[in-house]
């Protein structure tokens, strides 16, 4: 279908220790890429070094690592340790996350994203060489950083980008953009910003024929993901703003059941892929005939087969 196809890792319904065999059989399955998340389960790093060992050859990627959380030259460090376990197939995605993520969770100042985000971009971009780094950036300053063994091939550094100034720092500066929760006809404008570079986006699916089951499933990650200032406004820009206002202003009153029920079905089916596993393939190759190069799905669990069955139904090979 595509030269990427990307399976998120681990699986939903399982531990990482319990994920090891389905991990190990994505290459044969014909995934191409695995792909970390870093929320408030497991971290975005260690999935993707047991990955190294687990399935020898597949590109190994994090969607996204913040980059208020450690500081860069642990940042560094941890990239260059997973370049190192997989030479020349790992790919750094960071990103400027969200205040409930930084500030709530880790007690760190939500300041200046965009300008953290292409400061941190920068360094790695000179540390993962292994330059010795004396820098006074926007929002931070290193003194006399350098990585102790610096990967023999540097890994690729890709940003979480959502809207047009993030987009266009990752086409000039990174090696690719990540972006998540769009339609296949939104990847034609998000496209449009980025010229050739690297598209990513994770793709959440559900592989059921019960549509009522699936909205409802959908409605709370939906609500959880849009209501983020970031994806808001990503939104806006991709012009649902009028259409989930009431969702909007529902959740800021506290009245989170209205706005569930605030978000039009048209909205969950277009950010959403459902149906049986052959209409999802189908759904997922519209994104990339839109221009998406790499879809990293994301089997929701809930649907009428087993996450394992899922993965197996909705590979390049099924």
């Amino acid at each position: 279908m595509t030269q990427n196809w990307g399976m998120t890792i681990p699986f939903t319904d399982r531990s990482l220790a319990d994920s090891q065999e389905l991990i190990a059989e994505l290459p044969a399955l014909g995934y191409t890429d695995a792909w970390s998340a870093e929320v408030n389960g497991v971290d975005g790093f260690v999935p993707l070094a047991m990955a190294a060992q687990w399935a020898p050859g597949v590109r190994l990627g994090s969607a996204i690592v913040p980059v208020f959380t450690r500081g860069p030259a642990l940042l560094a460090m941890q990239a260059a340790t997973l370049a190192d376990l997989a030479p020349g197939r790992f790919l750094l995605g960071i990103g400027s996350s969200s205040p409930a993520i930084v500030e709530r969770w880790n007690a760190v100042e939500f300041a200046k994203p965009y300008a953290r985000t292409r400061d941190t971009l920068r360094f790695l971009k000179e540390a993962l060489t292994g330059e010795k780094v004396s820098q006074r950036y926007e929002t931070f300053e290193i003194k006399g950083f350098k990585l102790d063994r610096a990967p023999k091939i540097p890994p690729k550094v890709v940003l979480a980008a959502l809207r047009p100034r993030m987009l266009r720092l990752a086409a000039e500066e990174a090696d690719g953009a990540i972006t998540n929760w769009l339609s296949p006809e939104d990847v034609r404008k998000v496209r449009a910003e980025i010229g050739d570079t690297e598209l990513i986006a994770r793709l959440f699916v559900c592989v059921s024929e019960d549509t009522d089951k699936v909205r409802a499933l959908a409605r709370w990650m939906l609500a959880a993901y849009l209501t983020v200032p970031a994806y808001a406004a990503f939104h806006d820009w991709l012009g649902r703003g009028e259409v989930l206002r009431p969702m909007h202003e529902a959740w800021a009153a506290g009245d989170r059941q209205a706005a569930l029920k605030a978000i039009p079905d048209e909205v969950v089916d277009s950010l959403v892929v459902h149906g049986d596993a052959a209409t999802c393939r189908a759904r997922i190759q519209e994104y990339v005939d839109n221009g998406l190069d790499t879809p990293v799905l994301a089997p929701i669990a809930g649907g009428e087969v087993t996450i394992t069955q899922a993965v197996r139904d909705l590979a390049p090979t099924a």
